[in-house]
């Protein structure tokens, strides 16, 4: 036996063990962690959902499912979902398209880029589209102009209020002309909507950018918005090679636009629904006192 042998500690198993798990702690089975996109802090993909998908340390507002949106705002069962039967197809041709669309599908569960439907917010009814930005970026095609356009139509005949949530990447390239006719239709039909008396509401999140912007997104009543949300037509280092000028800080940001008064309140996503059940119910109480006075 090697001299060296002798005066070797012997490991057994049990030690060897406790080595191995203290050098490697574990997560919770199940768990999957994120990374904040704001404070770059890790979190827990479970503790960001349950938190609305908003980061508790920074207050970090993440991109949230469109059916969970829906959940936070709506009251319980009373979420009606309209023309989901409507969904996108490779009408000019485009190559590659029909792959395309594919994958959005698969990521975020959902046959389209908005939800429409009718749901109830603390016992007010109401008209509702909840864009989803994992599915294409939440870009404007031909089924997403149609599904919106329809959902005014519906609330106009019954004299409903509209809430829409949006995020989007502009109009969906891969529909050409088509997807740009959305911008005048949607435009259309909200202003039918708001020319019989009812009331809009948008909410803009991150990000409201190119067609969307230009269309349905700036046409609320009241426009609300998401802390930090970047909406704007062009993208600003877009703008900023276009003039050759630096913008200034925090350009596009919900807090920029609520300084120019384009934005008329930043509401936080744990506020929103209470936010919105508020306006509801001052319309309504104005519509019935015009009633009550004629």
């Amino acid at each position: 036996m090697s001299i060296f042998k002798i005066f070797k500690k012997p490991r057994n198993e049990p030690e060897m063990q406790i080595a191995a798990d203290t050098r490697k702690p574990k997560l919770p089975e199940g768990e999957l962690c994120v990374t904040c996109l704001g404070c770059k802090k890790t979190l827990f993909q479970s503790d960001l959902a349950e938190n609305l998908y908003v980061c508790a340390k920074c207050g970090h507002h993440h991109r949230i499912p469109a059916r969970v949106r829906v959940k936070a705002l709506a009251d319980a069962d009373s979420f009606i979902e309209l023309f989901g039967g409507l969904t996108s197809h490779n009408i000019i041709g485009f190559p590659g398209y029909d792959e395309k669309l594919k994958k959005p599908e698969q990521a975020s569960g959902e046959s389209e880029a908005v939800i429409c439907g009718t749901a109830a917010v603390e016992g007010m009814p109401l008209a509702l589209f909840v864009m989803d930005g994992d599915f294409m970026m939440g870009s404007m095609g031909t089924a997403v102009g149609e599904k919106i356009t329809s959902l005014f139509e519906y609330a106009t005949v019954r004299s409903l209020p509209v809430a829409g949530f949006t995020v989007s990447g502009g109009a969906r390239m891969q529909e050409g002309i088509l997807s740009l006719m959305q911008m005048a239709k949607t435009s259309g039909a909200v202003t039918r909507h708001g020319g019989a008396g009812n009331l809009y509401i948008t909410l803009l999140t991150h990000p409201t950018t190119g067609g969307v912007t230009a269309s349905f997104a700036m046409l609320g009543d009241i426009i609300l918005a998401e802390p930090k949300a970047l909406v704007g037509f062009a993208g600003p280092r877009v703008i900023e090679q276009t003039i050759r000028q630096k913008l200034p800080q925090g350009f596009q940001t919900a807090e920029f636009l609520l300084d120019k008064g384009f934005v008329d309140k930043i509401v936080p996503r744990s506020e929103q629904k209470a936010v919105i059940a508020a306006l509801l119910k001052l319309h309504e109480k104005k519509n019935a006192d015009a009633e009550g006075g004629a």
